[in-house]
C-alpha cells in the first residue's frame, strides 16, 4: 500500500465520483480507478458499492475512510517537521551559561529566540566555566556561553565573541572618591574579593595578570563563588573588587561600581561549540546570534554607561 492509494481513495470519496477525483488531482481516471482497485484487492475488501458511474462507500470504507484521513494527514506533519528540523526550527538545544550572562543580555535573548523558534525545547545550564567545559566534553550541552577559553581547550572548539565586558572597580560606598575614575595601581595596597579561581581560572588570572602590569601582586582575602557575594563582602568593607561592568545590574547600596583607568581591561564574553558541522539547531542558534550581535553589545554599553550615573 503506498500513500497514492489513499490519497486517490479519499479523492474519490470527497468528490463523489472517479471523474471529479480526476479532474481534481490532475490524473488520468484509468489511473485511479486501477489505483482503488489494487487498494481493494491488498485489503481483500470492497470499499465501495458501484452503481452505473457512481462509487458509493461500504459501511467498511467509511471506517476505511476515516482512518486514511489521519494517515494522509500525519504524513503531511511528518514532511513538515521534518523539514522545519533540517531549517533549525524543531529539535532541542542545550545551552550552558555563566551567572555574568544573565545579568546583562541573555534573558532578553532567550525571550526572543523562543518567540522566533518556539518548537525547539530549551535546555538551560546555569554552570561554573570549569564545569562547563567538563559538560561540553561529555556532550550534555551543545553550546556554552562562557569567558575565554585556555589555549588546550582552544584545540577542539569553535568560539565566537558576542561582547567585551569591561572590568570595573567595586569599592564600598562609604569610600569616598574624587573621581568616577580610578587606576587600577591605585588599589595597590588594597585587599582584595575575587570570584573563586577554581570555578573560573579563567577570570581569576586576568584580573591577577592585570593587577601584575600595573607593577603590584594583588592580595586575595576572599574567593567567593558568586558575584552577589562579593559585592556583599565589599559592602562589609572586607576589600574591593575587580568585576565585568554587567555586575553593576546586580546593583547593591552599599558599593559603588567606578570605571578603571586606562579602559582597556576586558573579559570577553564568548559563545564555544564543539569542532565539526554543528546540528540543524544550533547552526540556527549561532545564525541566530549573530543576527542579535547589535542588541548584545549594546547591553553590554548600557551597563558601563549606567555606572557613571551610580551614586557613591
Amino acid at each position: 500500500m503506498e500513500l497514492r492509494h489513499l490519497r486517490y481513495f479519499t479523492a474519490v470519496v470527497e468528490c463523489k465520483g472517479y471523474r471529479e477525483a480526476s479532474r481534481r488531482l490532475h490524473i488520468a481516471q484509468p489511473s485511479i480507478s486501477q489505483a482503488v482497485s489494487d487498494l481493494e484487492d491488498e485489503l481483500g475488501l470492497k470499499l465501495f458499492s458501484r452503481t452505473g458511474r457512481n462509487a458509493r462507500l461500504r459501511p467498511e470504507g467509511e471506517i476505511f475512510y476515516a482512518d486514511a484521513v489521519r494517515i494522509l494527514q500525519l504524513s503531511e506533519t511528518a514532511v513538515l517537521t521534518a523539514k522545519r528540523a533540517a531549517q533549525g526550527k524543531v529539535g532541542r538545544l542545550s545551552i550552558g551559561f555563566i551567572g555574568s550572562a544573565t545579568l546583562s543580555f541573555l534573558p532578553d535573548l532567550i525571550r526572543r529566540y523562543k518567540l522566533e523558534y518556539p518548537h525547539v525545547k530549551l535546555v538551560l545550564h546555569d554552570l561554573y566555566p570549569v564545569e562547563m567545559d567538563k559538560a561540553c566534553d561529555r556532550g550534555e550541552i551543545d553550546v556554552a556561553i562562557t569567558r575565554a577559553l585556555s589555549p588546550e581547550r582552544r584545540k577542539n572548539r569553535q568560539s565566537r565573541v558576542l561582547l567585551r565586558d569591561p572590568l570595573v572597580a567595586v569599592l564600598p560606598r562609604s569610600r569616598e572618591l574624587k573621581s568616577k575614575k580610578i587606576r587600577l595601581a591605585d588599589l595597590a595596597d588594597e585587599r582584595f574579593i575575587l570570584f573563586h579561581r577554581k570555578g573560573a581560572p579563567g577570570v581569576f588570572d586576568t584580573i591577577v595578570g592585570a593587577c601584575r602590569s600595573q607593577g603590584f601582586s594583588p592580595r586575595v582575602e576572599n574567593e567567593p563563588n558568586s558575584m552577589q557575594t562579593i559585592l556583599s563582602l565589599v559592602e562589609a568593607e572586607e576589600g574591593v573588587a575587580i568585576v565585568p561592568a554587567s555586575t553593576s545590574n546586580l546593583r547593591s547600596n552599599g558599593v559603588q561600581f567606578v570605571r578603571l583607568v586606562p579602559d582597556n581591561l576586558y573579559l570577553d564574553l564568548i559563545a564555544v561549540w564543539p569542532i565539526g558541522e554543528p546540528s540543524a539547531v544550533l547552526r540556527t542558534f549561532l545564525d541566530f546570534l549573530s543576527a542579535n550581535a547589535d542588541a548584545i553589545r549594546a547591553k553590554a554599553e548600557l551597563a558601563l554607561s549606567s555606572i557613571a550615573r551610580i551614586k557613591s
